[in-house]
């Protein structure tokens, strides 16, 4: 991986395909290599810039606390390093609020937005709780007991939760904790949706356990011209689980 210094801290990516840029960013607690299975199918219409997050991967990060804003200015300084001033951007999950966060800053740079199981909606005070306690659990005994809670979350697919699994426990315990509290604090994307002047893609599995269905389908709602893609069958990985739909919906954003 290529490896840059950017807001104190040392970004990796993977730079792939030729055409319309096109910024992956993994969910947590993932690394770039969430993408890999699909990469073939979007290099011939995209030039791909894959990261790893901070913290996540190759990537550095830092003790203090930081915002999914940070994030996606990590995102700004790399697309800086590459010459590149507008790019479509698609997140899964945690990457999609990612996405939403670089929106929010950036707007002038985005040719377009993917949100791959993801959702707009901030944390409720119950779930914003439950990952303060779990990145405190994180701080104490280390990151098993959410890669243990995780993993059958992920897909149905076994295959998957093994590839899932093995990704989580290569992961650094600060990354956990920064991504958890950053997650928690997070705010509402949806009054965002009304401005957005440029193609929206949601790819969603309708068996996905960690962010339910119809969290696309309010996206959706809100945005009608945004294009909904739902995958039976799928769970939290879609890009894995039917990469074949996921990578001709994201093709809508060449």
């Amino acid at each position: 991986m290529e490896k840059i210094n950017v807001n104190g801290i040392q970004l990796a990516y993977e730079r792939r395909g030729k055409g319309t840029p096109l910024v992956l960013l993994h969910g947590f607690p993932l690394d770039h290599q969430v993408w890999d299975e699909i990469v073939p199918l979007l290099e011939g219409t995209f030039d791909l810039i894959i990261p790893d997050l901070r913290g996540f991967g190759e990537s550095t990060t830092v003790d203090s606390f930081y915002t999914l804003e940070d994030y996606a200015s990590d995102i700004a300084g790399l697309l800086d390093h590459l010459g590149i001033q507008k790019a479509a951007i698609a997140g899964h999950s945690m990457g999609g609020y990612i996405a939403l966060a670089f929106v929010r800053l950036f707007p002038e740079r985005v040719s377009g937005l993917g949100l791959v199981a993801s959702q707009v909606v901030a944390d409720t005070d119950e779930r914003k709780q439950g990952r303060y306690k779990s990145a405190a659990e994180v701080a104490e005994h280390g990151i098993g007991s959410v890669v243990e809670m995780m993993t059958p979350k992920f897909t149905p697919d076994e295959r998957l939760q093994s590839y899932a699994r093995q990704s989580m426990e290569r992961q650094q315990p600060a990354a956990y904790i920064g991504a958890l509290k950053a997650m928690a604090e997070r705010v509402d994307s949806t009054p965002l949706l009304s401005s957005l002047n440029f193609p929206v893609v949601i790819v969603h599995g309708d068996a996905d356990a960690l962010v339910p269905i119809d969290r696309a389908r309010e996206v959706k709602t809100a945005l009608p011209q945004a294009h909904l893609v739902e995958i039976s069958g799928a769970g939290h990985m879609p890009m894995m689980e039917d990469k074949e739909k996921t990578a001709e919906a994201l093709r809508q954003l060449a």
